[in-house]
């Protein structure tokens, strides 16, 4: 495909991906009560203290409905936007090669929903951490936006990085990048592994950052290993192609 016909397929994957994210942001405003039970849930039930969001403006209970809305819409629309993520590239693909886009989106819908789930498992304990280090019999009076704009990004943070590793993958299948360089900078794969989660982990304790580094850099091996068993059978059948040849 010509530059022009790419970028025309991008922003078509684009503006897809942005409908269903906002169809999903639809669901997510009615949802919006039953998402700040749960979000706001850790500061009742863990904290010793007593928790209280505020809201400091007119407007930030609205502007905070608004992006918790698109928040659940991101979510409840991954199966959608991370399949068209995956559609963009199969022009790259040959024919046959084409169906695994389908295996592309499904895998990639699961991992993102396995990092968002760790996301939600790991929240609690971050607000239960740092709330730890108030003073007893002290009153904390959180603002609501910021609260909840540390929840959201926390979760998706873990959904978004459990889908590098498959994007590797991809990388692999159109050519761009093989096993064999992606073994040989193991180094510099464990280091932005390591760098990524102690970004995306709030927690002042190395161990909750110590496991989702480590779970990246199993994800990162078993993309190698994909990476390697296509790699090869795809020189296997070179070979015979040559030899057919001859």
């Amino acid at each position: 495909m010509p530059i022009r016909a790419h970028l025309r397929e991008l922003r078509k994957r684009l503006l897809l991906s942005v409908l269903g994210i906002l169809i999903g942001a639809v669901a997510g405003w009615y949802l919006y009560d039953q998402a700040m039970e749960f979000i706001s849930k850790p500061l009742t039930q863990v904290t010793k203290q007593e928790a209280i969001l505020n809201f400091d403006t007119i407007g930030a209970a609205f502007d905070l409905k608004l992006r918790v809305a698109f928040w659940i819409g991101t979510i409840l629309a991954s199966p959608w936007w991370v399949y068209q993520m995956f559609a963009f590239i199969s022009p790259g693909l040959k024919r046959r090669e084409k169906v695994h886009v389908l295996a592309f989106g499904a895998v990639g819908v699961l991992l993102f929903g396995a990092g968002v789930y760790s996301g939600l498992r790991m929240a609690p304990l971050a607000v239960e951490i740092l709330t730890s280090f108030n003073p007893e019999n002290s009153a904390s009076f959180l603002r609501a936006t910021t609260y909840i704009t540390f929840y959201m990004r926390l979760v998706l943070a873990f959904g978004v990085s459990f889908l590098l590793p498959e994007i590797l993958v991809v990388l692999n299948f159109l050519g761009i990048l093989g096993w064999k360089p992606m073994l040989r900078n193991w180094r510099w794969a464990v280091v932005s592994c390591f760098v990524f989660a102690a970004i995306a982990n709030p927690l002042p304790s190395p161990w909750p950052m110590t496991f989702q580094a480590l779970g990246l850099i199993a994800l990162y091996l078993v993309a190698v290993l994909v990476s390697y068993i296509h790699d090869r059978r795809h020189d296997k059948m070179s070979k015979n192609r040559e030899l057919v040849k001859e």
